[in-house]
């Protein structure tokens, strides 16, 4: 349904990143306009000898440059990105450290993650058999747990509102945002709304190669194309984005601009590794984010795929956009820029609605690193950016455990007009 001109509609007023490509939204934006791919061999302390050799590694990222050093020595690498992310996206949105102090109650915070602090929690299980019992720090109690970015950054910024953490896969990087947008429609009138990953610590990266969907390819430019006939499965990445969700009569109010709105969200789950399966699992998701958005299929003017890289996986997402766009999905431009960084998990498809915003407001389509030619019936944008109007974009997840979720994006300047 419309949303009736009274009622609290959700935008995003900022947007901070921390990529494999760019750590900041401006670095990150131009990287992926250029389809620059920077994925590369593993360089992290102790795991030069496990199988994985390819990532996405945020290399020139100083967390204490960003963080406080109280801060730095109770929390992992994971949320380290997500306080420096959010220091930019509230930045970005003109909300200084003091500005919502008068209201503590009415900002909150919702993130997603999927491996937590695994570089902590290794560092400090050494210490304990290697060491003993003595020398384990207070933190480890915390510093691993997935909801630690969500705790920090509130404590940090003094937010006292809606505060959570969405445990949904890999698809929860797009709940969250979604959380975050019922929240203000609720009446929060700020939420800090994202996720962050550092999954490429040895204990953490050992955890990971049971995935059968991952890639092993160890030569950079081959190890992650999907909706090719190459397609060897993903590659992961470590960073992420977080995101200022707000409402749109505060924002006006404080003359800041709007940069998009969150019109629609809808989740489904058709369980682990059922990739066939999820191709009506994510047919049903995208329609329900039509849906809820006022959004017809023609409305769509770009979708960024999940694109995980496994030929059973791409083909059930090419066959779902189907389902849900009908005769238009054959001309609407679907792009996947993560083939350059990297799948970071949860934070995967936060990234993407952040390239999905930027790709709004500059009128561009960023290409498909790495990928020159597609098996599926898709206008797959590959090679270079594709000049488009841009109105509404539709991103797309889903998880390795089964979850799928849509997220409809709409173009800050439409926000009047739904």
């Amino acid at each position: 349904m419309r949303s009736a001109p009274h009622e609290r509609r959700a935008v995003v007023t900022g947007i901070g990143v921390i990529a494999p490509n760019g750590t900041s939204a401006e670095t990150y934006w131009k990287a992926t306009r250029e389809g620059d791919a920077v994925l590369g061999r593993i360089t992290r302390e102790g795991c030069e000898h496990l199988p994985l050799k390819v990532a996405g590694e945020v290399r020139a990222f100083d967390a204490s440059a960003s963080v406080e050093e109280r801060y730095l020595v109770q929390t992992d690498r994971f949320t380290h990105f997500a306080m420096a992310a959010a220091d930019a996206a509230l930045e970005d949105a003109r909300l200084g450290p003091g500005d919502t102090g008068a209201a503590p109650f009415s900002a909150g915070v919702v993130t997603a993650a999927g491996s937590g602090g695994g570089e902590f929690g290794q560092r400090e299980l050494q210490k304990l058999w290697g060491r003993g019992s003595r020398y384990v720090g207070p933190w480890q109690s915390i510093a691993w747990f997935y909801a630690a970015s969500t705790g920090q950054i509130s404590i940090r910024r003094g937010f006292k509102g809606p505060c959570s953490v969405v445990a949904a896969d890999e698809a929860g990087g797009l709940d969250a945002l979604a959380q975050a947008a019922r929240a203000v429609r609720r009446g929060t009138d700020v939420i800090v709304a994202g996720s962050t990953e550092a999954p490429l610590a040895p204990y953490s990266m050992v955890c990971q190669l049971g995935y059968e969907e991952l890639s092993g390819v160890p030569d950079p430019a081959r190890a992650y194309r999907p909706f090719t006939d190459a397609a060897c499965g993903f590659v992961p990445a470590e960073g992420g984005a977080m995101l200022v969700v707000e409402d749109a009569a505060s924002a006006r109010r404080r003359e800041v601009p709007v940069r998009a709105a969150v019109a629609g969200h809808a989740a489904t789950f058709t369980g682990p590794s059922r990739w066939t399966e999820s191709r009506e699992g994510l047919a049903q998701a995208i329609r329900g984010a039509l849906d809820e958005a006022g959004c017809a299929p023609e409305e769509v003017d770009v979708v960024f795929a999940d694109a995980l890289g496994i030929p059973e996986a791409d083909r059930a997402e090419a066959l779902a956009v189907a389902d849900a766009l009908g005769a238009y999905a054959r001309r609407v431009p679907v792009t996947a820029p993560k083939t350059g960084i990297g799948r970071a998990y949860c934070a995967a498809p936060v990234l993407d609605a952040a390239a999905a915003v930027l790709a709004m407001e500059h009128g561009l389509i960023p290409p498909t690193p790495n990928v020159f030619d597609t098996c599926h019936d898709l206008d797959l944008v590959t090679v270079r950016a594709r000049a488009a109007e841009l109105r509404t974009a539709l991103v797309l997840s889903r998880g390795l455990m089964g979850s799928n979720s849509a997220l409809v994006l709409r173009h800050g300047a439409a926000d009047a007009s739904w």
